[in-house]
């Protein structure tokens, strides 16, 4: 208990000393939101990754979907990896970069407004993500009830406070550049804590190749491989289809998440955005990998510890009870770890949701003249607030809240993807357009909680986003563009002219060249 308890302390000082060491940056709204976009490389990246993987994926999606296709849920980790990091950053890093500087953006909605000329896009965006992103903040504290329970005996309404009070003070003071320096040391704690982890649990299980053959005695129990044996330790898993359905929702939805795409505005150059690339790859690949990869050995460790009253399997409690028997410093670093991944996905979210409610929402629109400071001083202001929201809905979540957190992912993702990416590649995309985008990737995602046209949430939410790349494109094929001269404008920024000066010859150019 010492030892793990040594460990948290260490880990909430460091947090404190970051904020306090990080105050100087936050002084301006592009400082306190977007770091004076003045980040490096290895900065950024871990920012992307640590708000990528929260406990969320650790605890709750490594369990559940580990259990669900078995060995096969690495290519989960491997598909967030290759889509949701490495062409995330080649597709959308430089010109995301770029085209936010040029157009004066530092949110999301902000860039809606000003790249298709509407302040009602900007609104609209603003209370989508407001909506989206508060069951989101809400249900990061789920993944670490168990853990916190059975490491330290505590109950799950001090951890939630704790976490939330340590949060909210570096994040007040030090804004995005506290949390990009917190990312970077929680991400460093990430990898090496899902590799001791992952060791730890195949060595108490014989080894690699042992637990492999333990895994493949196991019959499915899932159609289309209904009673086949050795179906969890295959290629493709158990049910391929529904698989796919959770690759493209986990790794294509950070190209639309508000918390995601902003890491971008505040790259520092050409050479951070190359070098950023590789960092966020390597570092999607061990720790998505890594948890989905450990979460596929799930089946290994059926008890009866993991139902409920009725019988039905608590997937949240799958990680937590292979942890369990791991010798106490593992436990230690494996609750660090899981902090970790949940203080950074919280602090990215709240410092969205601020950002977004203040410079969107409340500046011009209900505060008219609001001078730079109040508007940091608001945004600090409205951290507190959300994570009082967020802890709030955490220890006593009502059922509709835990149906949003469900689809939080697909309906953002669904709204804003198209728009976005078409936006920064492509002239012809309407102001009418991302309006029907809009309302279809929040539209679908919704009604599919209450008709379930959709038997998953996680394929709904998908289809959310593959619908929204169709619709832009033939919405705005049948709809009025913007004027070219405006269009020409925006795009100016991906070309920048230059002036050759050539020394006079004498003569014309013919007769030098007999």
């Amino acid at each position: 208990m010492v030892i793990k308890i040594v460990l948290l302390v260490i880990f909430f000082a460091g947090m404190v000393a970051v904020g306090i060491s990080a105050r100087k940056h936050a002084v301006s709204v592009s400082g306190f939101v977007l770091g004076g976009r003045s980040v490096g490389p290895w900065l950024t990246a871990f920012a992307y990754g640590t708000s990528y993987f929260s406990a969320v994926v650790f605890v709750g999606y490594a369990g559940q979907f580990g259990w669900k296709y078995g060995l096969a849920s690495t290519w989960i980790g491997l598909g967030n990896a290759a889509l949701g990091s490495l062409l995330a950053w080649v597709v959308l890093g430089r010109r995301t970069r770029i085209m936010s500087q040029h157009l004066g953006s530092s949110t999301m909605p902000d860039f809606f407004e000003k790249r298709f000329d509407s302040k009602p896009l900007k609104i609209t965006a603003s209370i989508i993500i407001f909506i989206f992103l508060i069951p989101y903040t809400a249900s990061i504290y789920n993944g670490l009830s168990r853990l916190f329970e059975m490491a330290f005996h505590i109950p799950y309404a001090v951890c939630v406070v704790v976490m939330a009070g340590f949060t909210a003070v570096y994040v007040i003071l030090g804004g995005y550049m506290a949390t990009a320096i917190s990312d970077f040391i929680q991400g460093i704690i990430m990898l090496a804590g899902i590799v001791l982890v992952v060791a730890a649990v195949l060595s108490g299980e014989g080894g690699f190749m042992a637990a492999v053959g333990s895994l493949a005695q196991i019959p499915s129990d899932a159609e289309p491989t209904l009673g086949q044996p050795g179906a969890f330790a295959s290629f493709f898993g158990p049910d391929p289809l529904n698989l796919l359905g959770v690759v493209i929702l986990t790794s294509l939805g950070t190209w639309g998440l508000p918390q995601m795409v902003q890491k971008f505005y505040a790259i520092r150059n050409e050479k951070a955005v190359r070098t950023g690339t590789v960092i966020s790859t390597i570092f999607a690949v061990i720790v998505s990998g890594g948890c989905y990869f450990l979460g596929g050995f799930g089946r290994l460790f059926d008890d009866p510890s993991l139902y409920d009253a009725g019988g039905a399997l608590v997937y949240d409690s799958i990680i937590p009870f292979m942890l369990s028997k791991l010798p106490d410093v593992l436990i230690g670093v494996v609750v660090v770890l899981v902090l970790s991944a949940s203080m950074s996905t919280l602090s990215s979210l709240v410092l969205t949701s601020s950002s977004t409610l203040t410079l969107d929402l409340i500046k011009d629109n209900l505060w008219k003249n609001m001078s730079e400071k109040k508007q940091v001083g608001m945004m600090r202001v409205l951290i507190a607030v959300f994570i009082v929201i967020s802890v709030v809905l955490a220890l006593d979540p009502p059922d509709f809240i835990a149906q949003l957190m469900g689809i939080s992912w697909g309906a953002l993702a669904g709204a804003f993807l198209a728009p976005f990416l078409y936006g920064i590649y492509w002239k012809g995309v309407t102001r009418a357009s991302v309006w029907v985008s809009f309302a279809c990737g929040v539209g679908l995602t919704v009604s599919n909680m209450f008709f379930h046209f959709i038997d998953s949430p996680i394929n709904a939410g998908a289809a959310a986003m593959l619908l929204g790349l169709v619709v832009v494109p033939l919405v705005s094929f049948v709809t009025p563009k913007l004027p070219k001269t405006r269009l020409a404008q925006i795009f100016s920024c991906y070309q920048e002219e230059t002036v050759l000066h050539q020394k006079m010859v004498v003569g014309s150019q013919k007769d030098n060249e007999e």
